[in-house]
């Protein structure tokens, strides 16, 4: 204590006063104040320049949050940084999110000639994907191989990762795959690539490699293989999950929990996704937004209104997306008057201000409720920027609904000179042509979209039976057992016209002559997956299949036949919404 006292005190408290340190201390704000006061106290005391001492105060920085011009006023007051500090800073930049500092520490420890360790590169491969910075990482990536980590458990788990985090998920399995040695860590990386992709079947085939291998998984392994189960509508593996999560009494924290619950809502079984919420201790704001979208995929509209205001007084602040979830719960259900006044909420109580994804909510609502007048009034009055294209694609759906031709075709032209090159756009630009019979319009759109080279994006379906997902696309024959797939189809098709079941063309290319146009309706990709699992599933087993596109006219009314021929429930997700199919009624009651 003798040196805060007397004439050294004061002679300290000068040289204090005239550091720029001292400064960035006055700058970085009250909120770190404890902290500065025992930089400060160091520089006093003549320990200003003690690489352990700073080391350790640069680990405290970061972890506060520190402003980044203190903690590097900090680091280059520190002659001739060791590898213990480079390492340490390196690995804590990028622990606690300053992945652009990892980077800048790792360019200066390469310049003053000191090697890394398995550690540091796992911590600059994280920071480079954190940033998207793909060459650097790959640039890294060269580092490891010359300086002998190529091998190393680590470093191999987090060039996986970043991999797959930059859509290369073929190199990423094929480091997986080289991998002498595959840590719970590795396995996670590789299966949440594939899910964070959009393979889910993938995922799941790679974790029932994990469990041959008997690798045992762990909590981020399932908070990953959920989202595949839900992303496929693989509810038998998702049940085996959670049953398995109880049976070895893991923590159902929230991460998890909302995973689970999750998987529920998009595999079709929203009641046991409500179970699953109210059964969790801690309910962060994504938990309180996945079960309002839940219960709004599948139409319940109501439900979702109740808990949402349960969750505006009871619960976390609802955000942006929350406000999304509820809106296209509202436009799902039709619920045309709470969604203007949720709407309203959300910029005058809340202060938000409407995102693309809010605009488009809004007019798919009204344009659903056939207020086509106001939906366009709704678009034409979006400000100060140009309505985003999802917002025209969504007025020009409701136009198609309800057969406003030439409100359509406006906007459908105006869409295509936004965006050219979407081959959608033709599409529907084409069908409305075709249902307002000018088949002249239609050849001209097709023959554009043949010059262009643009096609449609594929269709295809995914049904789970005994733990496999199936995939089947439009007119597939791919599968062992087509011939009786098809035999079945047509056998069920004929019943269904037997019973009144007529075709609607319409929902096909209108170059084609009619006969051409019901063959193609028959044999479309959810047509398929079903007739797969009335084979493959006892009586009074309920069908659940995933299409990646929405719901044709025609494969929405054959469905509702097939299910009173077949006396099965059927369930279909789409890119929209869920359809729960059962005696020849569908749960959106024709709203979709």
């Amino acid at each position: 204590m003798a040196s805060f006292h007397g004439n050294q005190t004061t002679s300290s408290t000068t040289t204090l006063t005239h550091s720029p340190i001292y400064h960035s201390i006055i700058l970085a704000g009250p909120r770190l104040k404890p902290l500065q006061q025992i930089h400060a106290r160091i520089i006093i005391t003549g320990l200003g320049r003690t690489r352990s001492l700073i080391t350790k105060l640069l680990s405290f920085a970061y972890a506060a949050a520190s402003p980044v011009s203190y903690t590097r006023r900090l680091f280059f007051s520190i002659p001739k940084p060791d590898t213990f500090l480079f390492h340490s800073l390196i690995t804590l930049t990028s622990k606690f999110s300053f992945p652009q500092e990892s980077l800048l520490y790792y360019r200066r420890m390469l310049l003053a000639n000191i090697s890394s360790s398995n550690y540091t590169f796992s911590a600059v491969i994280k920071s480079s994907a954190d940033l998207m910075a793909f060459s650097i990482g790959e640039t890294i990536h060269c580092h490891v191989y010359i300086c002998g980590y190529g091998l190393d458990a680590y470093v191999q788990a987090a060039l996986v990762s970043f991999y797959a985090k930059s859509g290369r998920v073929m190199i990423a399995r094929k480091v997986f795959d080289k991998m002498p040695d595959k840590t719970v860590v590795a396995w996670n990386s590789m299966i949440s690539g594939y899910e964070q992709n959009g393979f889910g079947k993938e995922a799941i085939e790679l974790f029932y490699l994990m469990q041959d291998l008997g690798v045992k998984p762990d909590s981020s392994t399932f908070v990953s293989l959920l989202s595949a189960c839900a992303q496929v509508g693989a509810i038998g593996l998702g049940c085996w999950v959670h049953e398995y999560i109880a049976r070895n009494c893991f923590d159902l924290n929230v991460v998890l929990g909302t995973a689970l619950m999750n998987m529920y809502s998009r595999c079709g079984n929203v009641s046991k996704a409500r179970e699953v919420f109210d059964s969790m201790e801690e309910k962060n704001i994504v938990a309180w937004t996945a079960m309002i979208s839940g219960y709004g995929m599948h139409g319940h509209g109501s439900q979702a209104i109740e808990l949402f205001n349960e969750m505006s007084f009871d619960g976390p602040r609802p955000n942006n997306v929350t406000f999304v979830a509820i809106l296209s719960a509202c436009a799902h259900a039709g619920l045309v008057d709470e969604g203007r006044q949720i709407f309203t909420t959300m910029k005058q109580e809340y202060g938000l201000v409407p995102s693309v994804e809010h605009q488009v909510c809004m007019v798919d609502m009204l344009g659903r409720a056939g207020h086509l007048n106001e939906a366009y009034q709704f678009v034409k009055n979006i400000s100060p920027k140009e309505p985003a294209p999802a917002v025209w694609t969504a007025m020009l759906g409701a136009c198609k609904m309800h057969k406003n031709f030439d409100l359509g075709v406006e906007v459908a032209e105006h869409l295509l000179s936004i965006e050219p090159e979407n081959p959608g756009h033709y599409v529907m630009l084409s069908n409305i042509y075709a249902l307002a019979g000018r088949m002249d319009r239609v050849e001209k759109v097709r023959n554009i979209m043949i010059r262009n080279r643009l096609k449609k994006e594929v269709g295809y379906s995914t049904i789970d039976v005994d733990h496999k997902v199936y995939l089947f696309s439009m007119g597939d024959k791919s599968h062992p057992e087509t011939n009786q797939i098809y035999l079945y189809l047509d056998e069920l098709m004929s019943r269904c016209r037997e019973a009144g079941y007529i075709p609607a063309s319409e929902s096909v290319m209108h170059e084609v002559e009619e006969e051409e146009r019901e063959y193609a309706l028959r044999y479309h990709s959810e047509k398929l997956a079903i007739v797969f699992g009335l084979l493959k599933t006892g009586p009074g087993v309920a069908i659940r299949i995933v299409k990646n596109l929405r719901m044709c006219e025609d494969c929405h009314t054959a469905i509702k036949y097939i299910s009173i021929i077949a006396n099965r429930e059927i369930n279909v997700r789409d890119r929209l919404r869920f359809h729960h199919f059962k005696d020849g009624s569908c749960s959106c009651q024709d709203y979709w």
